[in-house]
């Protein structure tokens, strides 16, 4: 059996003969998680390992724990600081900065890893142009390099962890002001433009090493009509073509309004995957699952296979009473303590629950 091109979704805290129905389809290849499918640590232990025991090879299993406002896992969990934390520490100590994230990149992969958890959607590369309200202090920097310097050290700290690394949003979603959770944004800016500013903390990712990428809801009209997650331009030409890309893509959640112009979820889906993207994202829509599992006709590539399978998590200490027996685990939580703890982020509503993804 071969993992298939859809992520979906599951309904609580334990899998329902429905959720087990659509996770043994054919098509499906993973699970995203959220908040709502945790309790506590032993229940998200006991809930991965169900998952990956539906299918040989196992279901790739991901969530949102970016740190700061995003991070789906709390409660047993360390709290995380938001990305601009590092941002701000990088403007006085820059090394320390990078030394900070890397440990932060290691706790955020180990917790993770621990409960059996493949990989998280993380880190976000996008500038912080103090323009957009859903990325704002997600953003590590508005300077490229610095945002490539601390991307690269959250990158190897997970690394470290047994975790491969997937940056969003490409090329960049930081300068557009709308939500594509509920809008379409648009980027007018030329090709030339973002190369020069939102596409190099991507560029040299890649080239660092970073297993995988998620692509914008965002449409950039001066290079293509289409939201970038839906774009032969982007995805095809330039991202595998020009960046010789050969990691995973994950299309973003295409419950969102931004993915709405693909049509029905079925075109949304196979608009998505016929652009570029190794992995489909349906979320929260149980509904909609129902109706591309059953009507999606794709020819999926083995190269899709092959790059998905990379994002399994590497052999780490299977459960977090032996991570917390580890000298690297224990020296990393000495060095972020009380980072980012003035941040009111503990108490704001993660903008992206609502609707499942960011």
């Amino acid at each position: 059996m071969t993992l298939g091109p859809l992520m979906l979704d599951v309904a609580g805290t334990e899998l329902t003969d429905d959720d087990r129905r659509r996770l043994s389809h054919p098509l499906v290849g993973g699970v995203i998680l959220f908040s709502r499918n945790y309790s506590d640590p032993a229940q998200l232990a006991a809930l991965t390992g169900e998952i990956h025991a539906l299918k040989t090879p196992p279901l790739l299993i991901g969530a949102d724990q970016e740190g700061g406002r995003v991070q789906r896992f709390r409660e047993g969990f360390t709290h995380l600081p938001s990305m601009r934390t590092f941002g701000e520490r990088w403007n006085t100590h820059p090394q320390q900065a990078k030394h900070l994230a890397r440990e932060t990149g290691f706790i955020l992969a180990s917790e993770l890893r621990a409960h059996g958890v493949d990989f998280s959607f993380a880190p976000v590369l996008d500038l912080d142009y103090g323009a957009s309200s859903v990325i704002g202090d997600r953003a590590f920097h508005a300077d490229p390099n610095a945002v490539f310097q601390l991307g690269q050290s959250m990158m190897l700290g997970m690394k470290d962890a047994g975790m491969a690394a997937c940056g969003k949003h490409f090329p960049g979603h930081g300068f557009v002001v709308a939500d594509s959770h509920v809008d379409v944004p648009i980027d007018s800016r030329t090709l030339a433009d973002i190369t020069a500013t939102d596409l190099v903390p991507f560029r040299l990712m890649m080239e660092a090493g970073l297993a995988a990428i998620m692509p914008a809801h965002v449409i950039y009209p001066q290079v293509d009509d289409k939201p970038a997650g839906f774009s032969r331009v982007w995805l095809r030409k330039l991202l595998r073509q020009q960046l010789d890309f050969d990691g995973a893509v994950f299309s973003d959640d295409l419950c969102m309004e931004a993915a709405a112009v693909a049509g029905g979820m079925v075109e949304r889906v196979t608009a998505a995957l016929e652009a570029g993207c190794d992995m489909a994202l349906v979320c929260n829509r149980p509904d909609l699952a129902d109706d591309v599992l059953a009507n999606l006709q794709v020819d999926w590539p083995a190269s899709s296979r092959a790059r998905l399978t990379r994002m399994h998590g590497q052999p780490h200490p299977s459960t977090m009473t032996q991570l917390r027996e580890t000298t690297r685990y224990a020296d990393a939580l000495h060095h972020i303590a009380g980072l980012g703890q003035d941040s009111t982020d503990l108490n704001l509503v993660d903008p992206t629950d609502y609707c499942a993804r960011s």
